[in-house]
């Protein structure tokens, strides 16, 4: 293992020694503050070692991941969102009655996980990757070992997941007997004739366990029990860096295998978006509960992000990174609220009627959970809106249209929904909610995190264009 190579690789290598060094602190002395630090700490250091590692590293050395510049990019945004994700989860009071110091350790080998995952050029590589993310959010969804959702949830999704990752071992297995490698590389070789039986059956199989992660219909249906059931942190985290991180994984392998050239590969994530973007608008409409809710809107906008996928080319590229990362931003938004909400048990995981009257109580946090509401509805001036706008030109521009209808028609009644939960927010509050709201207290970290995570939410509505020049320069759209 030579300097460059360790170079090459260096956000592992950090995130790997944050990790080691956060389990010696945790045997040595349990303090939540100093395991906080150093995962902060850690993040950093990666985020270091990303802005200095070699543009082109040498895949020779390092087989498995490279850092080119589209893996840089979604680093980065692992990196910051798992950032922001931990300081909200150090101010959460969920954790009341645990010891919640191997929160931040998981946490790090989650994103651990999501950076291999992003950099991924080989199946092992792809498998490692996502099971070192799952094994840690299997403990993050059910850390509250006191609550029993939340247990239940951790049970869910471990079932779900262990069975998603049999069919991506079988699909890789498929691709490999038909390809002779494990390479993503090794994918052109692969027929694309109609009997090319072995190899279609591994890539189908392979799309049956990516959907899965993304949540995609009809993989769906463990999305909102395990939404509602984990803490809203853990959430947070499941609806933006684990779906990130896969998505990232499907842009590089599709890039190789060339979907558009595949008509029935075509066809299936066409199919998958449409019925991700009709059932999780339409799903939503149904809930009163904010965090199943919010779960039914992120199998949409993974479907709104399939369209921008499918359309290809530099342009779809820049949309999928920006949308992204205005994603991001929204989601962690409102799951930050959520958690501020949660300072008393219960409050803010429950009923819409819990939201009634927050603006006259709160009315910063009001306007925080609004602003990012509205993002997500796609209206113009929030981060949001410019995100659709990219996915719609893109998609406009390769022609896909009945997917472009389809998104239109369902972002329109998106809107509905999110307006409940606003307008709910500015009621005369009922006498249930009234000692709650009052008796919230908002962590200064985490007030914070909201403070900033907002203006960047106004910042790339009105004037996205150097966070546009940004994604040109790494992620190569157009």
């Amino acid at each position: 293992m030579t300097a460059s190579t360790l170079s090459a690789i260096g956000p592992l290598v950090a995130l790997a020694v944050a990790v080691l060094v956060v389990m010696i602190a945790l045997a040595i002395h349990r303090s939540r503050g100093l395991t906080f630090a150093l995962t902060l700490a850690g993040l950093a250091a990666a985020a270091v070692t990303l802005r200095h590692a070699p543009m082109a590293p040498a895949i020779d050395a390092v087989p498995l991941v490279v850092f080119d510049a589209a893996a840089r990019f979604y680093t980065g945004l692992i990196l910051a969102a798992t950032a922001a994700i931990a300081v909200l989860a150090f101010g959460d009071a969920e954790w009341q009655g645990e010891r919640p110091e191997e929160i931040d350790l998981l946490l790090l080998l989650a994103a651990l996980g999501s950076v291999v995952l992003v950099a991924a050029v080989h199946f092992v590589a792809l498998f490692l990757g996502l099971e070192i993310l799952s094994v840690s959010l299997y403990a993050l969804i059910a850390y509250p070992r006191t609550h029993a959702a939340s247990l239940e949830a951790g049970v869910k999704y471990l079932v779900l997941a262990a069975g998603s990752a049999a069919f991506l071992l079988f699909g890789m297995a498929l691709v490999y007997a038909e390809t002779g490698t494990m390479a993503f590389a090794g994918l052109t070789m692969m027929p694309s004739v109609a009997d090319a039986t072995v190899a279609l059956a591994g890539v189908g199989l392979i799309v049956v366990g990516i959907g899965f992660k993304l949540a995609l219909v009809p993989f769906h249906l463990w999305t909102p029990d395990v939404y509602e059931g984990a803490p809203a942190p853990v959430a947070a985290f499941i609806a933006t860096v684990s779906k990130g991180a896969v998505l990232a994984l499907l842009v590089r392998y599709a890039a190789i295998i060339d979907v558009r050239s595949r008509p029935s590969l075509f066809m299936t994530f066409a199919v998958l978006a449409v019925a991700s973007m009709i059932a999780g608008n339409v799903l939503a409409l149904l809930q009163d509960n904010v965090k199943r809710l919010l779960a039914y809107s992120s199998i949409a906008h993974l479907g709104y992000l399939i369209v921008a996928f499918l359309a290809s080319g530099a342009l779809a590229s820049t949309a999928i990174a920006f949308y992204l990362s205005a994603y991001f931003v929204t989601m962690i938004g409102a799951f930050g609220v959520v958690t501020v909400l949660s300072q008393e048990r219960g409050a803010g995981t429950g009923s819409l009627d819990e939201y009634r009257g927050l603006a006259l109580r709160r009315p910063w946090i009001a306007t925080v959970f609004a602003a990012m509401l509205l993002s997500l509805a796609g209206i113009p001036l929030t981060a949001g809106f410019v995100g659709k706008l990219y996915v719609t030109v893109a998609a406009g521009g390769a022609a896909l249209w009945t997917l472009l209808v389809v998104m239109m028609l369902t972002s329109g009644l998106g809107l509905f929904y999110y307006l409940r939960v606003i307008v709910a927010m500015f009621m005369q509050p009922t006498d249930s909610a009234v000692a709650t709201l009052a008796a919230i207290r908002v962590p200064v970290a985490a007030g914070l995190t909201l403070a900033a995570l907002a203006v960047a939410l106004v910042w790339l509505g009105v004037y996205p264009e150097p966070f546009i020049q940004v994604i040109r320069a790494t992620v190569g759209g157009g």
